[in-house]
């Protein structure tokens, strides 16, 4: 009997030790996946920015870009495991030109977890008439996903190196598709195939000489092509491009 007993004891401490285990190691891969992201490249960022370039930062990591009489604003979701600060240059340009920008972080920095981080910024600035959301690669996408639910709220989306899984089509929206002729990291066949999902008159911009990590600063990304152009080139293209869109 006690043969018996200690028998099923030891089957329950085996498997309770391989669950722990198994649990240990999928927490341990987590844990190397979420860590292991593209940091912002403070030293380009600080020699792109101009002198006395200020931003508000709020709870939760959110930044502001707050020009003096702006009335249109733009909401940006940041490119999946990339530290959202490599967008700053992207949003101090717009900035410039009148356009009140909040960028957004995310948790582990995947835009994926955080899909309705832009409810409540509307109503935190009720001066702005019209508003736009966007993002880069997956950060664009979640973007898109998020406006297919509030589009009577805002007037376009922009989309860098990016896609709507969701329908758009039959929207009013103001819809800037942005990408590098040299992005390797996009999935062509993929941006093809969601074309449909976006308005008809929507606006497709190639940037001649752009890859996909030059939308912010974070230095080069695994699998993405050479770049004929500047970090600085292809992010300055990219602001005057939402700049027309906006107009």
């Amino acid at each position: 009997m006690n043969f018996l007993a200690d028998k099923r004891k030891r089957k329950i401490f085996i498997i309770t030790a391989s669950v722990v285990l198994a649990l240990a190691i999928i927490v341990g891969a987590c844990a190397i996946y979420l860590g292991d992201y593209y940091r912002a490249d403070d030293e380009a960022i600080g020699a792109f920015l101009p002198q006395g370039a200020t931003w508000k930062e709020e709870s939760g990591g959110t930044i502001v870009f707050e020009p003096e009489g702006a009335t249109k604003a733009l909401i940006f979701y940041p490119g999946g495991k990339v530290e959202y600060t490599a967008y700053i240059p992207l949003m101090q340009e717009c900035a410039e030109e009148g356009i009140l920008c909040v960028l957004l972080e995310m948790p582990f920095n995947l835009a994926v977890l955080d899909i309705n981080a832009a409810d409540g910024i509307q109503e935190k600035y009720p001066e702005i008439e019209e508003w736009y959301i966007g993002g880069h690669s997956l950060g664009g996408s979640m973007a898109a996903s998020y406006i297919s639910d509030h589009a009577e709220d805002y007037e376009g989306l922009i989309l860098l190196g990016s896609y709507s899984t969701a329908d758009l089509s039959d929207t009013d929206l103001k819809v800037l598709s942005v990408f590098g002729s040299e992005d390797k990291v996009m999935k062509c066949e993929k941006y093809d195939k969601y074309k449909s999902n976006l308005p008809n008159d929507f606006t497709e911009l190639i940037i001649d000489g752009g890859c996909h990590a030059f939308f912010g600063m974070y230095g080069a990304q695994d699998g993405d092509g050479i770049p004929t152009i500047t970090n600085v080139e292809q992010i300055r293209i990219t602001a005057e491009n939402i700049l027309k869109v906006m107009k």
